[in-house]
């Protein structure tokens, strides 16, 4: 079966999800390209976009014309080629809408799993639940004559148990995009003993269709994106608890965010990403890893006491960050949660004290977004951890133990065989997390 062939009839699991819609979108544009082919005019192509909630799916397919039509203004002259032999379409406005039409023509909204029993290629972008991921996909191979193969979202459940528990025989690999899907560019892609070599170069070509990075990683629970970000985590926690026999629980919360960002010219702190991700899946994320890496803790009580709290994080359906540890306003931080008191503390009744707690910012500290754009980043970069080195305030040590932690999980996510290599470890954090250095590095 051809490339072409294999995405005749595609299906989407969850594909009303924060994840799902953005697999969805990239999967529909795609198909609806390759189905403009002249080769391809006399094939049929489908793509199911199943999900649990009917209400979510009629958002789905708004969500889906404003982005294809975005996606579209930005490749108008390729679509003039595409409708080269249609005269009725000569204005570009005319040939934006009939790509619409023809890339919403090819989704089917369903809430039927059955759909996806004649498809040749299933994405899952289920729940982290493992499982739901294996009950579903056991279904659709059962009933699907096709023997279709299978991409799993899943950031953290190794691929090797979800193939042997589903009897997919080797039909399956971990596709983990990062969100959001259709605006990150990297992939994780994880592939077993087991996964068929034909998946495999199908993936790459797709990957490399929607022009992303894919970063290979061993089949290890969390892989090396939560590899580094769940342990980034647990180093944080238990920073805040120590700074705790001598600040408040929120004090040390904030001075702990506030150094993850500013010092270590991260985009947003370490507590502000929990929020962005989720407490709740922070929390499942670690409870897979924990399952499977029994020789380690991986494991907050901070994150527990949050949950029994309600506080959860994650996005509201416009894409605006939901308060957490953290308090919102128009995007920033406004406060941080209290669990004794079951309330948010203004920042700004923290901010002064904490700030000079944490001591002078280094002279030669420039902000994230200048040094991502900075030509000359690694001399700017060794200059600036050159005086942090130096320095001796609490922010500046717990700058340096914090990078230092950062860089000693990237080098022991490799001793331990989940990534390949220092340059995979520092592509996923540089690639996913937008960090303006990877964590292996020689700075300090």
């Amino acid at each position: 079966m051809t490339y072409d062939e294999r995405l005749q009839n595609v299906s989407i699991l969850g594909a009303a999800g924060k994840m799902g819609s953005g697999i969805l979108l990239l999967t529909a544009v795609e198909m609806a390209d390759l189905s403009l082919k002249p080769e391809n005019k006399d094939k049929t192509y489908v793509l199911n976009a199943i999900d649990i909630s009917a209400k979510a799916l009629s958002g789905l397919m708004e969500y889906l014309k404003v982005q294809i039509r975005k996606l579209a203004e930005k490749k108008i002259n390729d679509l003039r080629f595409f409708y080269k032999d249609r005269s009725d379409l000569s204005e570009n406005g005319e040939i934006i809408d009939q790509y619409i039409f023809d890339a919403m023509n090819i989704v089917r909204p369903v809430l039927t799993i059955e759909s996806a029993y004649h498809s040749y290629l299933v994405f899952e972008a289920a729940s982290e639940d493992e499982t739901l991921k294996i009950k579903l996909l056991s279904q659709i191979d059962t009933n699907n004559p096709n023997k279709p193969w299978y991409f799993t979202n899943t950031s953290s459940i190794p691929i090797h148990v979800i193939d042997e528990k589903a009897n997919l025989d080797g039909r399956i690999l971990g596709f983990h995009f990062y969100n959001p899907p259709a605006v990150q560019k990297l992939v994780e892609l994880i592939v077993t003993d087991k996964t068929q070599k034909d998946l495999i170069e199908f993936a790459n070509n797709y990957a490399k269709s929607l022009r992303k990075v894919i970063v290979p990683a061993n089949d290890i629970a969390g892989f090396i994106g939560n590899g580094h970000f769940m342990r980034d985590i647990l180093f944080a926690v238990s920073e805040v608890e120590r700074l705790s026999g001598k600040y408040s629980t929120v004090e040390a919360i904030y001075m702990i965010n506030k150094i993850s960002q500013d010092l270590l010219i991260r985009p947003m702190g370490i507590f502000q990403l929990v929020d962005y991700v989720g407490v709740d899946v922070c929390q499942f994320i670690m409870k897979v890893m924990q399952g499977y890496l029994t020789t380690q803790v991986i494991h907050s009580d901070l994150l527990d006491a949050m949950m029994n709290l309600n506080v959860k994080g994650g996005q509201n359906s416009d894409g605006s960050q939901k308060n957490g540890i953290l308090q919102y306003e128009k995007g920033r931080v406004a406060g941080i949660y209290d669990m004794s008191k079951k309330e948010y503390v203004p920042v700004s009744e923290l901010q002064a004290k904490c700030d000079a707690e944490l001591g002078a910012l280094p002279t030669k500290l420039q902000p994230w977004k200048a040094i991502i754009s900075d030509k000359k980043k690694d001399a700017t970069l060794t200059e600036y951890f050159n005086e942090l080195k130096e320095m001796d305030t609490l922010g500046a040590d717990l700058a340096k133990k914090f990078s230092i932690n950062s860089k000693n999980i990237g080098l022991k996510l490799i001793s331990d065989g989940v990534a390949y290599s220092e340059d995979d470890v520092n592509k996923v954090l540089l690639t996913g997390f937008f960090h303006a250095y990877g964590p292996i590095n020689n700075y300090l």
